[in-house]
């Protein structure tokens, strides 16, 4: 199964359409979000062409393939323009053995670690850099952001499909992979 990872929206409905091609072409079953989908936030400047209500819209027409957790700019209101849930801070999904606890990273981080066991994987956003590594046997992972990344890097999203994940330009360039042993 390939299931199509993206965090940080921010309220882009320019972001998000080039993201949901990017998901057509990737031809993935399942939109995990790991938070922040419509809300730009006080700390991060308005993205291209913000318009969240056009977001809530959009990601409504998906809310049968969407998996997803609440970011720290998500709110009830929010919750109330999406058909989807959005407001539990972390979730859990099983990929063959593997254990993947979700999260947007607000609350649990990387300095703040919850309750896994080595050979887990533990998958957040709201950095905005992309990461896939491996430390102390836990896996780290995070799709970057869809709509304003930082520290110089580009607009990407996350690909995990069975022991393998990678995070690719929003043209579909491969920036990092990793295999989850």
């Amino acid at each position: 199964m390939k299931i199509f990872v993206m965090s940080d929206i921010h309220g882009s409905s320019y972001f998000l359409k080039k993201a949901l091609e990017a998901y057509k072409k990737e031809e993935a079953k399942y939109i995990l979000i790991l938070g922040d989908e419509l809300y730009h936030g006080p700390r991060n400047p308005l993205p291209l062409e913000y318009n969240p209500k056009e977001v809530a819209d959009i990601l409504n027409n998906y809310k049968d393939k969407i998996i997803a957790v609440r970011g720290n700019c998500d709110s009830e209101v929010d919750q109330m323009m999406l058909q989807y849930s959005i407001l539990g801070d972390y979730s859990t999904i099983f990929l063959k053995e593997k254990r993947i606890f979700v999260t947007h990273g607000h609350v649990y981080s990387e300095e703040n670690l919850p309750n896994i066991c080595e050979g887990d994987v533990f998958m957040y956003g709201h950095t905005h850099l992309p990461v896939a590594y491996e430390k102390d046997g836990i896996y780290r992972l995070n799709p970057g952001s869809i709509s304003l990344p930082k520290g110089g890097n580009v607009n990407s999203y996350g690909i995990l499909e069975d022991k393998y994940f990678c995070i690719k330009s929003l043209d579909g360039d491969i920036i990092k992979e990793i295999e989850i042993k």
